[in-house]
């Protein structure tokens, strides 16, 4: 089968993520996506937040309303030894699930800094990321400024809804007491 890895803090899922997940269901370079609740990203300063496994609690809850997702809920990160590394989480799926074949999915802001992923050329040849939109970054840009640093980068465009939210808007709109139940998944 071919998994499309979605992972991320999702703190908290919201209608992006579901445009998301709803493209990827429907995506024909993939048979099924695993929904990766990551435990804190290496990269950024950790939040005041919920813990991961309240998060992943939280991220079964949200995908119990949407049966129609070909999504599969992953604990992966949070049983590893941190840091997470993306790379040891594709590497972890590959090893326990031969038979599988991984596409990472980011969005076009990740795409802007993944020279700063450990291990991201491995990422980019061997299992490939496809690329979600988000607003100010242009993703063929970015595209084609990595595949001229290596050609054999496999980068795929995802043809997704733009929706312009965070769960950092998300939970700064929380903490301001506003109603965000049209942005919650």
């Amino acid at each position: 089968m071919r998994i499309a890895v979605y992972s991320g803090s999702f703190n908290p899922l919201h209608t992006g993520h579901l445009a998301i997940m709803r493209t990827l269901s429907a995506w024909e370079g993939a048979d099924w996506t695993y929904l990766v609740v990551s435990p804190q990203n290496p990269l950024k300063e950790a939040e005041a937040a919920r813990t991961g496994k309240e998060r992943y609690l939280a991220a079964l809850e949200a995908l119990r309303r949407h049966p129609e997702l070909r999504v599969w809920l992953d604990d992966i990160e949070l049983r590893m030894p941190p840091p997470s590394y993306t790379i040891r989480t594709l590497d972890t799926f590959r090893r326990q699930e031969p038979g599988n074949t991984f596409t990472l999915v980011i969005g076009g802001d990740n795409l802007a800094v993944i020279r700063r992923w450990k291990d991201y050329g491995r990422i980019l040849r061997e299992y490939g990321v496809a690329v979600y939109p988000r607003s100010g970054f242009d993703s063929e840009a970015l595209r084609a400024e990595l595949l001229e640093e290596d050609p054999s980068y496999r980068i795929t465009l995802l043809d997704c809804p733009l929706v312009d939210i965070s769960s950092t808007q998300v939970r700064e709109a929380i903490a301001r007491g506003e109603d965000v139940g049209n942005w919650l998944m």
